[in-house]
């Protein structure tokens, strides 16, 4: 007997298509585990602005542009979590 889909299961599976998630195997802390989603989004955003360079529907121009932004929003992402900083000896 065939288990009849939840009506969420196309726009979850729609989902994890186009943004897939890896596991994250690091030390957790809520911070690291909030940086590493940012992580993954940022290189799939990437990965889309790439192809529709690479398709001609954007110019090396806007690509840069869009990419670079993308970067600022990943490194202001860090500085505010905290990631990378160093933290003072506990006394």
């Amino acid at each position: 007997m065939a288990q009849s889909p939840s009506s969420d299961s196309p726009q979850i599976s729609k989902q994890n298509f186009l943004y897939p998630r890896g596991r994250y195997y690091g030390k957790f802390t809520p911070e690291y585990l909030a940086f590493n989603a940012n992580l993954q989004e940022f290189a799939q955003k990437v990965s889309y602005v790439s192809a529709l360079e690479t398709g001609g529907k954007i110019s090396s121009e806007q690509a840069y542009q869009q990419v670079r932004s993308l970067w600022k929003q990943l490194k202001h992402t860090k500085e505010s979590l905290g990631i990378g900083q160093a933290k003072p000896p506990n006394t």
